[in-house]
């Protein structure tokens, strides 16, 4: 099978029978899977090459999934799915606040893996810009021109400039990093500054996924990590707040 246009994807776990089944499985789909077997090695590889998605196991020796995590959010912005025989709330939260997008406990059927992957690779590409190879020479100066333009207009808010064409974000005058998932809420929340976001209308927008029991916690998170980003004082937040029983709204 031909997987030089494939997404690539990293599989790290220190079970070799696991990454093997989901080797096989994601490769079936068309994907171009490396597989690490522990932490360690994952970010030697991370640091070395570009992936469109990490699948990481939690428990490893050595350097455990969410410490993995943490150091790839030090130069990356790769989504990261976690995978664990861990599942209760406070497992889920820990992975999240460490920088993973998701989080998948096992054991889980194939489909469902499936299913998150696509969907985390999807909003990869779209947040990131992705270009598709082969374009025309009219088509890139085109898109450079449009470029040109949309870098005038941004989604103004206090403190911030959002540049959502080009997934750019500026914090008193300086580029800030987030990741796609943040990007991605900052940019709903403040394109439609005062109105009132529930947190299932947020989880089913950003992650383009019915909501689900568990979910507000994903979401609360996610906006966690963003306003530690963006606030002066993330305790008493300006720019995203809560509507106590409703949701959040930009201000």
């Amino acid at each position: 099978m031909d997987t030089g246009n494939a997404s690539r994807i990293l599989m790290v776990d220190d079970n070799q029978e696991i990454r093997e089944v989901v080797n096989i499985l994601l490769a079936g789909e068309g994907y171009a899977v490396d597989e690490a077997g522990n932490g360690r090695e994952a970010l030697e590889k991370i640091r070395a090459d570009d992936y469109d998605l990490v699948i990481l196991d939690v428990m490893m020796p050595g350097m455990n999934g969410y410490q993995a995590c943490m150091e790839i959010r030090k130069s990356k912005n790769t989504p990261i799915l976690f995978l664990s025989a861990k599942s209760q709330v406070e497992d889920k939260t820990l992975g999240f606040s460490s920088g993973g997008d998701d989080y998948l406990p096992k054991p889980f059927s194939y489909q469902e893996l499936l299913s998150r992957v696509k969907a985390l690779i999807r909003r990869y590409q779209v947040y990131k810009g992705k270009e598709e190879e082969g374009q025309e020479e009219a088509e890139a100066e085109a898109h450079k021109e449009q470029k040109r333009v949309d870098k005038e207009k941004a989604i103004v808010l206090p403190r911030l400039k959002i540049y959502e064409n080009q997934e750019k974000v500026l914090l008193e005058g300086k580029e800030i990093e987030l990741t796609d998932i943040e990007f991605a809420i900052l940019c709903l929340l403040g394109k439609h500054r005062g109105q009132i976001f529930s947190v299932q209308h947020l989880y089913e927008s950003i992650w383009e996924e019915d909501y689900y029991y568990g979910a507000s916690n994903t979401v609360m998170v996610h906006i966690r990590n963003l306003r530690g980003k963006i606030e002066e004082d993330p305790h008493n937040p300006k720019i995203i707040k809560n509507v106590w029983g409703k949701g959040y709204r930009c201000e």
